[in-house]
């Protein structure tokens, strides 16, 4: 899950299929590839203080010891989803080793390693192109970027789509992408507005329906609980429940993986 604008609901996107997965008892591991933290959060730990996260990944492989990911994988309380942590030293990768050889394929070489651990692979993204970002593109088999219904996040669009060019020229790779409406309130002009400039010019790569604003996001995220788990009949959770299955079935289509992303 990937924009270059951030609060347009990576993060929620991430949460809630993980949960719907927990649901469908396949094991589903989530990994927080943003510095902030936040779905690090939501599970109960603290991104400034955790002692083994998703930094000590790469901080291995600059020192090109052996990657031991399975240490730094954590249970949560929800039978079948796992997260790989995230620690505010992730923002120091790009200064530190960015310009190492082989950082930009150190995820890739991870789930590569897990493959046969997990029946799908989740990553969320920080909003700023760097290290982390070339790494989650790099390893994923589908992109989804979530979209706020609302002007300024059309620009993080169109960044992430330039971004997408400029990765697609220099690995060889054209990777496939869905762009997920989000927080659509359809009593609000901007909304509105919004969508049908999103379906009018990128057609072709949007879902169908929206994932509407909903105050239960705030409340599940409050309790640590994803939303399709807490309140499976919320219109929220139904939302993200009908985009599984439509990617589901896209692809035994399309030959992708579409929880990978």
């Amino acid at each position: 899950m990937a924009n270059q604008k951030g609060g347009v609901g990576k993060t929620t996107t991430v949460v809630s299929l993980g949960g719907i997965f927990a649901q469908r008892e396949t094991k589903t591991l989530m990994i927080d590839m943003d510095p902030h933290g936040s779905m690090t959060s939501y599970f109960g730990h603290n991104p400034d203080t955790i002692e083994k996260s998703l930094y000590q990944l790469f901080e291995k492989k600059a020192k090109r010891e052996l990657e031991m990911p399975d240490e730094l994988v954590l249970a949560t309380r929800f039978d079948n989803l796992y997260l790989l942590p995230a620690s505010t030293a992730l923002a120091t990768l790009d200064r530190q080793l960015g310009a190492m050889d082989g950082m930009g394929l150190v995820i890739t070489r991870t789930l590569k390693a897990m493959e046969h651990q997990f029946d799908n692979v989740m990553i969320d993204c920080p909003p700023q192109l760097g290290v982390l970002m070339v790494n989650a593109l790099a390893a994923c088999q589908h992109l989804i970027i979530p979209v706020q219904t609302e002007f300024l996040a059309l620009k993080g669009l169109e960044r992430m789509l330039r971004t997408l060019k400029m990765i697609a020229v220099s690995q060889k790779k054209q990777l496939d992408y869905t762009i997920l409406a989000t927080m659509f309130d359809r009593r609000t002009r901007a909304s509105l507005n919004t969508l049908r400039v999103l379906r009018e010019t990128y057609e072709k790569f949007m879902w169908k329906s929206v994932i509407p604003i909903d105050t239960q996001f705030r409340e599940a995220s409050r309790a640590g609980i994803p939303l399709p788990i807490r309140s499976p009949r919320d219109r929220g959770a139904l939302a993200y429940e009908l985009f599984l299955q439509d990617m589901l079935a896209k692809s035994t289509i399309d030959g992708f993986s579409c929880a990978v992303a």
